[in-house]
């Protein structure tokens, strides 16, 4: 699980994509738009619960580290790189999760839809 920082009109304004990652699949499991919050993160969780998952593999941010059992719990960035991998891809592919970039969103809808589509059409449509 990772989550990815964007904003909308302006940096204070700022939007995270939440989403579950399966190394196995290599695939976006589910995805949630929010603040960087426990909140944001339950929604998530909330979503993914008819799936049992074996183990959990996050940084150390504190919502993980909150809200996951602590037993299937594992920190560290031996766990993270595929998905650290795939936030790259999201940065190069959707420019409005770029760093430093002159495209952005207006709106808050127009934001979570347009990124959403892309996960969608390459994480949840048959190839």
């Amino acid at each position: 699980m990772d989550e990815q920082w964007s904003f909308v009109q302006k940096k204070q304004q700022q939007r995270w994509l939440w989403y579950a990652w399966s190394p196995q699949f290599k695939r976006v499991l589910a995805y949630r738009f929010g603040d960087r919050t426990d909140e944001a993160f339950s929604r998530l969780l909330a979503f993914l619960e008819p799936i049992k998952f074996s183990v959990y593999c996050t940084d150390n941010s504190g919502a993980y580290s909150r809200l996951l059992p602590w037993e299937k719990h594992h920190i560290g960035k031996r766990y993270t790189q595929n998905i650290e991998r795939q936030n790259l891809n999201f940065r190069t592919h959707i420019k409005r999760l770029a760093r430093r970039t002159v495209c952005y969103s207006k709106s808050v809808e127009l934001h979570d839809k347009v990124i959403g589509e892309y996960i969608r059409r390459h994480s949840f449509q048959p190839v």
